[in-house]
C-alpha cells in the first residue's frame, strides 16, 4: 500500500524537516520527492524518487538524464519530468558560473582555462569558441562559432575574422575542447591554427593563440612554440 507523505509522521515528511532541519539534513530520495511534489495511484513522490535513484550508480548522473529517460519512468510524466529537468539544468548553471571573461586583461593562457574549462566539461562534443581582444589585449567580445567534429569545414576562416572586423578587434583567441580528455593538436587542429595565423597575417589581426581545453588540462600552441609571435 502506497504511503503519502501527508500520511508520515511529521519529522519523515520532506517538507517539515527542509523548514525545521535545514535543507543540508535532507537525503537525495527526499530533495527528488519535494521536486515531484506528488505520486500516483502506485507510488507515492518518495517511492518515485527512489526509483529515479534506483537507476544511478551515484547522484552525479542524474546531470546526464534528458526528457526520454525521465518519460519513460512509469509514473514520472510531462511535468515531473520538466520540473526534474529544470532542476538539474539550473543547479549545473550554479555549479558551472563564473564571472564574464569580457574586460579581463589577458596575461597567460591559464586565465583562458580557467574560464572555459567550467563551460566545457561536461561536454560530449566539441565547441569551438572565439576570444577577441584589443590593442592592449583585453577581452572585448566572446563567440561560440561550432559545435560539433572541428574540420576546415565548419571552422572556416570567414567566420572567424568576420567578427573580428565588426568588434575592431586587434587579436584573436581560438578555444576549443576535446571530450576525450587528451589535449593533444590533431593533424586537424594543427593546419586550421597554421592557416589562422598566416591569414591573420595577412589581415593584420594577431592570431594569439589556440587553447584546446580538456577536463583536467589544456594545450597550448603559443605556449608550445607552435605559434611564433
Amino acid at each position: 500500500m502506497t504511503v503519502r507523505m501527508k500520511e508520515l509522521p511529521i519529522e519523515e515528511r520532506p517538507y517539515e524537516k527542509l523548514i525545521n532541519q535545514g535543507v543540508e539534513k535532507l537525503s537525495n530520495e527526499e530533495l527528488i520527492a519535494i521536486l515531484i511534489k506528488s505520486g500516483t495511484n502506485v507510488y507515492s513522490a518518495k517511492e518515485l524518487a527512489s526509483i529515479i535513484l534506483m537507476k544511478l550508480n551515484n547522484i552525479s548522473e542524474l546531470k546526464n538524464f534528458n526528457y526520454q529517460t525521465l518519460i519513460n519512468i512509469k509514473g514520472i510524466g510531462l511535468k515531473k519530468s520538466c520540473v526534474l529537468l529544470a532542476a538539474i539544468e539550473l543547479g549545473k548553471r550554479i555549479h558551472n558560473y563564473t564571472p564574464s571573461i569580457i574586460n579581463k586583461k589577458l596575461n597567460s593562457s591559464t586565465l583562458v582555462y580557467d574560464y572555459y574549462k567550467k563551460i566545457l566539461r561536461d561536454k560530449k562534443q566539441e565547441y569551438f569558441y572565439c576570444v577577441y581582444l584589443d590593442n592592449s589585449k583585453k577581452i572585448i567580445y566572446e563567440k561560440l562559432l561550432f559545435i560539433g567534429t572541428i574540420n576546415y569545414s565548419v571552422v572556416h576562416p570567414r567566420e572567424i575574422f568576420k567578427e573580428a572586423y565588426y568588434y575592431s578587434a586587434s587579436a584573436i583567441i581560438c578555444v576549443h575542447n576535446h571530450p576525450s580528455n587528451n589535449t593533444l593538436p590533431s593533424r586537424e587542429d594543427l593546419r586550421i591554427t597554421n592557416d589562422l595565423v598566416e591569414i591573420g597575417k595577412l589581415l593584420g589581426i594577431k592570431f594569439l593563440d589556440h587553447i584546446i581545453i580538456g577536463k583536467d588540462n589544456y594545450y597550448s600552441f603559443l605556449e608550445n612554440g607552435d605559434i611564433k609571435l
